[in-house]
């Protein structure tokens, strides 16, 4: 046995230390050192984890186009907005209809109609007859646009002939063919805006 305040071998039983004197009685509190860490390695391989389960594929959003044709042209907005403006917002309108027909249209029928400035260029260079063909083809167009999209109408190139044409005559035919050229083109911007 040794001592615990010097370290010297003592007999076994002694209440006292034979060379430093201290009583074996009393032993002070040994201070305890904190565990040592063992160094960790640089590269812990990490506990095996199952794999989280894939999340189940989302469902397709609907889909929308990236503009929103307008739905809500009618004659009298339209003739009254012309006549505050000296007839500049029935251009623009007249010319964002004929880039419409383009949008709703050409994915499916494969066509392209001529922007309306570019008609009205061409239209002095024929004596007008350009603009009437313009005319013509873009009418029927939009009829065929609308039937394939499910409405039930007899617009078209005929509608052209005798309303805008024959009606001029009776002064208030050009009004009727814009009338029914608005109510087509509400009715194929609605399907294109809610299907494509």
């Amino acid at each position: 046995m040794k001592c615990p305040y010097c370290a010297q071998e003592i007999p076994d039983g002694s209440r006292f230390c034979p060379e430093c004197g201290r009583s074996l009685a009393e032993q002070p509190a040994v201070a305890t050192a904190p565990p040592r860490e063992e160094p960790q390695a640089s590269y812990q391989q990490p506990p095996y984890q199952q794999p989280a389960p894939e999340p189940a594929p989302a469902a397709p959003a609907p889909w929308t186009p990236a503009l929103k044709l307008p739905t809500d042209r009618g004659l009298a907005k339209f003739f009254f907005l012309s006549l505050i403006t000296l007839g500049i917002y029935g251009i623009v309108v007249l010319s964002r209809v004929s880039t419409e027909i383009n949008i709703t249209a050409s994915r499916y029928d494969g066509k392209r109609t001529m922007h309306l400035f570019a008609m009205a260029m061409l239209a002095p260079v024929t004596l007008g007859i350009y603009a009437w063909v313009w005319e013509h083809q873009f009418s029927q167009r939009v009829g065929d646009e609308a039937r394939r999209r499910g409405m039930a109408t007899t617009f078209g190139a005929k509608t052209f002939w005798l309303w805008s044409v024959l009606g001029s005559l009776i002064i208030v035919g050009p009004f009727v063919y814009t009338h029914k050229l608005f109510k087509t083109f509400n009715y194929i911007n609605d399907s294109y805006n809610r299907i494509g």
